[in-house]
């Protein structure tokens, strides 16, 4: 169960997913706050770092092998070993702060590789803040946030430390919800090519991603539509709102979450019809002309203007 949990995270740009937890209790987030309650005031402590999904072989390959997606995007496939010595191999659009990580079935081990599968990690700018975080999330209702560690093998088998990072529950259905904050031992390792502080303390996303976004049209992710269940639902929100984000209840029983550049809306679905919706993305030039791009059973559409927007099939 664990390992499987931990498996559907996959960080970024890397990626997060499959962490051993020794000593994790198990229990539900709780009967979160009603969406519509206050805001927190005060700086916002988590952002939007990425999310991934889980889509349909053909898709996936589709996806794997489009020539269009390599000059849209940053883009990478690679495999990459976390905790554990558990891996996963997959497809990356990478911006300036913020990346979309996208699997085919069977990419992940076990149960985090089933179609519509999704996870969003949400990761802090400044060192110590996860630490509130898991403070704020006691007083949204979460008793016990199960706290863990990751780290990436860099093929040497001497693991080094990734990021710490914290849960709401390890009882899910289908979507996976952690917050993160990068280990600075990662920074001072050469092989994660990271940038520079730009400020003391900083672990930001920004600082983790290459620049290599500036010779591509994506900059970075704007909003991402996620069809989930309604648990999975109660127990993400308490982490939102701990993280500062204004979480408002949609009308179908999903939520809203906004604040710090990136949109997140979860819909809320029966579990047979979870899975990745849209994605919307901010271009570092306008383009004059619409173009849409068929990758699969997805549709990307760039274009006109600054913006482009990825719309995914529900799963059959």
């Amino acid at each position: 169960m664990l390992l499987r949990r931990m498996s559907r995270l996959a960080v970024t740009l890397a990626v997060v997913l499959t962490a051993a937890l020794t000593g994790a209790a198990e229990g539900s987030a709780g009967t979160a706050r009603a969406a519509t309650a206050a805001p927190r005031t005060g700086r916002q402590l988590l952002f939007y770092n990425h999310a991934y999904g889980v889509l349909d072989r053909a898709t996936a390959d589709a996806i794997e092998h489009s020539a269009y997606l390599r000059d849209f995007a940053d883009f990478e496939v690679r495999t990459t070993t976390g905790s554990g010595g558990e891996s996963w191999t997959g497809r990356y659009l990478r911006g300036r702060e913020t990346y979309l990580e996208l699997f085919g079935v069977g990419d992940l081990p076990g149960q985090s590789g089933a179609l519509g599968s999704t996870g969003t990690g949400v990761s802090v700018e400044r060192a110590g803040d996860l630490a509130k975080v898991i403070g704020r999330l006691k007083e949204e209702g979460v008793a016990e946030p199960v706290e863990f560690r990751q780290t990436r093998d860099f093929g040497d088998g001497a693991p080094v430390p990734w990021f710490d990072g914290a849960f709401t529950t390890l009882q899910y259905d289908v979507f996976a919800a952690w917050a993160m904050e990068y280990r600075p031992e990662y920074f001072a390792d050469p092989r994660g090519r990271t940038g520079p502080a730009r400020y003391p303390g900083d672990v930001g996303r920004e600082r983790y991603l290459p620049d290599a976004y500036r010779d591509h049209l994506m900059r970075d992710v704007t909003s991402v539509r996620l069809a989930v269940t309604r648990r999975d639902i109660a127990n993400t929100v308490p982490l939102l709102r701990a993280g500062g984000f204004v979480v408002r209840q949609a009308a179908d029983g999903g939520v809203v979450a906004q604040r710090g550049g990136t949109r997140i809306r979860f819909d809320a679905v029966p579990l047979g019809q979870a899975g990745l919706r849209q994605v919307t993305f901010a271009l570092n030039r306008p383009v004059e002309q619409r173009h849409e791009e068929r990758i699969g059973r997805s549709a990307l559409v760039v274009g006109p203007g600054a913006h482009a927007v990825w719309n995914f099939g529900a799963p059959e």
